[in-house]
């Protein structure tokens, strides 16, 4: 069983397992109705069981809680730097529950995947804000995670990228 770290107060901040899987699912469904892309979620809590605790998972979480109740969480996986020559770690979803916001959970969680990913020899932590989403851009420039001006996120989904996919070019043999 994973340990549970406690934080300032009540607060515990702890590995997310299996069991924690409805639980993780229905924050990522409040947290796409919250920013109004609710309608984009197409993943089940199957989904992430499977992909997120199995065999060769492909993210963790971190599960904020207070007083024993689900509060937050923090769900991201490693990535690497090419240019920097050293792993860092990527964002996918942050979510506090609106009754536990101004506790700073947001910036615990944060700062504790920051510091796994800096103990594994990381230096640097990557996300993507949705761009109508003027309070999280706040929240991450008040903790010094600053816009890259310099880049700009583009992506392939569906059948679209099933496509692209199983296009075979000229000259390219399976």
């Amino acid at each position: 069983m994973a340990e549970k770290i406690s934080m300032a107060g009540d607060i515990v901040i702890r590995p997310g397992t299996i069991n924690d899987v409805d639980t993780i699912y229905a924050a990522l469904l409040r947290l796409g109705t919250h920013i109004g892309a609710h309608q984009q979620i197409t993943s089940t809590a199957d989904d992430l069981r499977r992909y997120g605790f199995g065999e060769k998972p492909a993210f963790s979480t971190l599960i904020a809680e207070v007083g024993g109740e689900f509060a937050g969480l923090c769900l991201h996986f490693p990535i690497f730097s090419t240019w920097m020559g050293r792993p860092g770690v990527y964002i996918q979803d942050l979510y506090v529950e609106d009754q536990f916001r101004g506790r700073k959970i947001g910036e615990k969680l944060l700062r504790r995947v920051a510091r796994d990913c800096r103990r594994d020899g990381g230096v640097y932590l990557r996300l993507s804000v949705d761009t109508d989403n003027e309070g999280a851009k706040a929240f991450y420039e008040r903790l010094g995670i600053g816009w890259a001006h310099y880049e700009q996120t583009q992506k392939i989904v569906g059948e679209a990228f099933f496509a692209f996919a199983d296009a075979v070019q000229d000259g390219e043999t399976e």
